[in-house]
């Protein structure tokens, strides 16, 4: 449910309620103090439990002292992040390690009579699990977007299409895909990583702080040479980068990193040239 005004909804932060039309006051647990004006509500609805997001306008702006740093940021699979000065932060694949427990419980959901209880009471298992992967991923998303922003004036990043490259893995009737089951299993393993999240908190993160996020185009980042420029698929063996032109060696997703930074600066600088000709 979502009000576009605040004539349907009213929250009153030191009583800690919200009152919403048709339902009536709600006691609600505040994640924070509102900023600007509220405008717009939105209630979801999370298992037994519910989320309200209030979107405010006339937000103040808190920019942070400049660092006089810039970064280029690698997303993956087998490493969440790896950064141009050579920080590479583990992918603890939350989805995965609760992959068992979620198809027990979905098995467990399966058996029982539609309508009854314990179908219930199983849902709600299996809806639990779910709720407890997904605020593990927010939790480490925001807190490496958060380090992100605070240390770096200029964030670099790969414009993906996210929606794109996971979409279903199954083709059509026409053209019927290949190797469905790698596609979907990388697929999970994408958005489990949750690319476009990150993406989306350090957009608004960046914005508030008065940093600047630049999306560059993803062609080549992974298999061009961060030395010599050289580009070739060969380079690029899993985990291993080894450039078949000058010898160069380093961790792929580094080497990727580093080209990301390159190409941020360069459009940055490119775009500053634009509006000074202007």
């Amino acid at each position: 449910m979502s009000w576009p005004d605040s004539t349907g909804w009213k929250l009153d932060e030191g009583a800690k309620r919200l009152y919403v039309q048709g339902v009536g006051q709600l006691k609600v647990r505040l994640h924070r103090r509102l900023g600007g004006t509220p405008k717009t509500a939105t209630v979801r609805r999370e298992g037994r439990k519910w989320r309200v997001t209030v979107f405010c306008a006339g937000v103040a702006a808190r920019p942070l002292p400049p660092t006089g740093r810039q970064v280029g940021v690698d997303r993956g699979v087998s490493c969440l992040v790896a950064t141009s000065d050579g920080v590479l932060v583990e992918n603890p694949r939350h989805l995965a390690k609760s992959a068992q427990r979620l198809a027990r419980r979905q098995r467990a959901l399966a058996a029982k009579q539609r309508r009854s209880g314990r179908r219930q009471r199983a849902a709600e298992a299996v809806s639990r699990t779910h709720r407890k992967v997904a605020n593990q991923r927010r939790d480490l998303l925001h807190k490496l977007s958060r380090r992100l922003v605070d240390d770096y004036d200029l964030i670099a990043i790969e414009d993906l299409q996210v929606a794109g490259m996971t979409r279903s893995a199954k083709g059509t009737a026409a053209r019927p895909a290949i190797n469905v089951a790698a596609k979907s299993g990388l697929n999970r393993s994408i958005l489990d990583a949750g690319w476009g999240i990150l993406e989306r908190m350090l957009a608004y993160k960046a914005e508030d702080a008065g940093r600047q996020l630049v999306k560059v185009n993803p062609r080549h980042t992974s298999q061009r040479c961060a030395s010599c420029g050289h580009v070739a698929a060969d380079n690029r063996a899993g985990a291993d980068f080894e450039c078949t032109a000058c010898g160069h060696r380093d961790h792929a997703d580094l080497n990727a990193a580093i080209n990301i930074l390159r190409a941020g600066l360069a459009q940055r600088a490119k775009t500053r040239e634009v509006h000074d000709a202007t």
